[in-house]
Parts: C-alpha cells; structure tokens; sequence
C-alpha cells in the first residue's frame, strides 16, 4: 500500500552514477517484491528453475545489484522483522487484492488475454521464508551488507540513515520512509529503465527526495509531515480519513499546526470510518515517531563467486555463461578495490 503524497513534495531526477562512492540503504522487501511484480515472463508468470521454483527475486538481486555495484555503490538490505500489529489491516487488504487477482488472472487466462494475464499476475506474488532466506545468502555472497531490523526493514533504514553521515540515502518505493526521518529517498533505483503502461512505454528514472527540502517547501516540521500522512494513509490506518486528500491534508496541517488541534478539526470524519478500519491516530504517531529500531552493525562480506555459482547456476538453474559475464564486472570491481588500498599504502 504506502503513503501516497507525490503530488505535494518536491523531487529530483538523478542518475545512477550520481551515487559514486556513496552508501544506500535498501528496504529489502519493498525491493524484493519489486523484483517478483516486474521481472516477469509475456504471460505474468514470474520466472522459474528447472523445479518449478520462483527465481524472479534471485535474478534482480543479481543482475540489478551488479549494475549499481559497478558503479562504485555499496548496498545494504534491511529485512523486516516482526510488523507492528497495527498493519494487520493492511496485510488484510492485501490478502483482499491478491484473492481478486487470482480470479482475475484466471478469467484473462481462458480469454488468453496476454496483456490482463501479466497484469493480474505480478498481483498474486508473495515471499515465502525459503525466497528471503535464499536472497539473503545471495546478497552477502555479492559484498552487500544484510541486516535483521527489529521490526519495520523501512524505519530501521530509515534509522541508520539519519545517525549515520556514511549512509546517504535509503531506496524504496515508499514515501513512508521520509515519516521515519530518513535524511533522503531514492525511489525507482531497482526498476529497469523502461515500463510498459496502457499509452506505451515510459522511460523511469532514479528520483532523490530529501526531507528536509519537503519540509521547507511545505512549510512544516516532522511531527507535521506524520500527521499529514496519517489523514491521507498509512499502512497502519490504510484508509486514512474520508474525504481528506494531500492537499487537504496539508491545509489542516498548516491550520492546526499541533497533533492535538489537527486531529482534534477532523473527529467527526474519523468516527464515520467503519468499526473495522478506525484507528488511534496517537498510536500510528507513535509508530513513526519513535520505532522499534536499533542501532545495528554493518558488515560487509567479502565477494564469494563459488557461493554465487552455488546458489544461482547449481540450485536454480541460471545461464552459467549470463552469470560469468556479471562476474566479471565484479572481479573489475574488486581489482579497483585492491588497486585503490594498494595507492593509499603506498602513499
């Protein structure tokens, strides 16, 4: 689901190679799904071994991450942990949309409907402990840091990003993470370049977000920018408030200025929510504002080709000759490393 407030805050078209020797910090699952809704077969099916086993997220793993490691940026994933029972609802929802798919997909697939077929199926995805244990493995063969968040992947990337200067942005779809305090967002990093929609195919570039530039554009604090969020949506209050959009939203906000007073001016819109979605909009605050984080270590694996080989070509059946040619871009990478350590030495 996730907060949806593009249409208010500012943002910037960046490349790739803009993050040269910089440090990102990944929300993991909003990245891995990403990999199973996009990195799909003509008929929406994702991709598979030899067994019939998923391996959409393995190939974005791989052959996504190569690209940005070769362009001299280091990665860490952050996994979630266990989710805050407030987001039992959106999990719900999500169940909800996925059971709709599957019919979907169904119907389109008798009418051999290609273009429905792959829509409906990059829908019904779902990660498995067996998918999120074999990408974790994937990742600390390839150099990247992994790390076990508490709870939220997003907030404890969020975290790491705003008491750490090393850590320069953290990547994920979501603009949640600017409620968390992250310093800055880069959406569309793990997307390829190009996306098919209903008018045609559309170019996606990287796009950087920083907090504090939203913040002076709208003219608020982060308090602020939480409660915004919560009258639009959250994944802890997925519906928000009737009739409160992002403009809305920020004009309340403006207006009332403390959490008390702004949520004190829409009461009588939170009761004509249904008993089911109704929430304490002081929780959800809380969430954001003070989050199961903690202040983890980052390490960082050397590159292991044999447990790549192991994992890639011998479990799950990829092309050994596809593999090889992105192993060598990251034996390049680790003769840059070795060149670079040797000229600091000597100097």
């Amino acid at each position: 689901m996730g907060l949806n407030i593009k249409d208010i805050i500012p943002r910037k078209e960046m490349e790739i190679p803009d993050l040269k020797g910089k440090t990102v910090c990944v929300d993991a699952y909003n990245m891995l799904y990403q990999f199973l809704s996009t990195i799909r077969q003509p008929d929406g099916t994702p991709l598979m071994d030899n067994k019939k086993r998923i391996t959409s997220h393995l190939s974005g793993i791989f052959y996504r991450n190569v690209n940005l490691l070769s362009e001299g940026i280091k990665i860490i994933y952050v996994f979630d942990g266990i989710p805050p029972e407030l987001k039992a609802s959106t999990h719900k929802m999500r169940e909800e949309g996925r059971e709709l798919a599957k019919t979907r997909y169904k119907e389109a697939k008798q009418e051999e409907d290609i273009g429905a077929m792959k829509r409906y199926g990059s829908q019904l995805i779902r990660l498995d402990e067996t998918m999120i244990d074999e990408s974790k493995e994937l990742l600390k063969a390839m150099g990247i840091a992994v790390i076990q968040a508490p709870s939220e992947g997003e907030s404890e990337a969020a975290y790491l990003n705003k008491i750490n200067n090393e850590i320069y942005a953290t990547v994920s779809q979501d603009y949640d993470s600017l409620l968390f305090g992250a310093t800055r967002l880069i959406r569309n990093l793990g997307l390829s370049r190009k996306r098919k929609t209903f008018s045609g195919w559309v170019e996606i570039r990287p796009e950087i977000i920083e907090l504090q530039k939203v913040l002076n554009m709208l003219e608020i604090n982060l308090d602020q920018l939480i409660c915004l969020g919560i009258l639009v949506g959250t994944d802890y209050n997925p519906k928000g408030i009737p009739g409160i959009g992002q403009k809305r939203a920020l004009d309340i906000v403006r207006k009332y200025k403390q959490p008390v007073l702004i949520f004190g001016a829409v009461e009588e819109q939170m009761m004509s929510l249904s008993e089911e979605d109704q929430f304490d909009w002081k929780e959800v605050f809380q969430l954001f504002h003070k989050p199961d984080v903690v202040n983890a270590t980052i390490k960082f694996e050397k590159i292991n080709e044999k447990e790549i080989k192991r994992i890639l070509i011998n479990e799950h059946d990829f092309s050994e000759e596809r593999v090889e040619k992105q192993l060598e871009k990251l034996r390049e990478l680790k003769e840059q490393k070795k060149q670079k350590g040797l000229g600091e030495w000597v100097g």
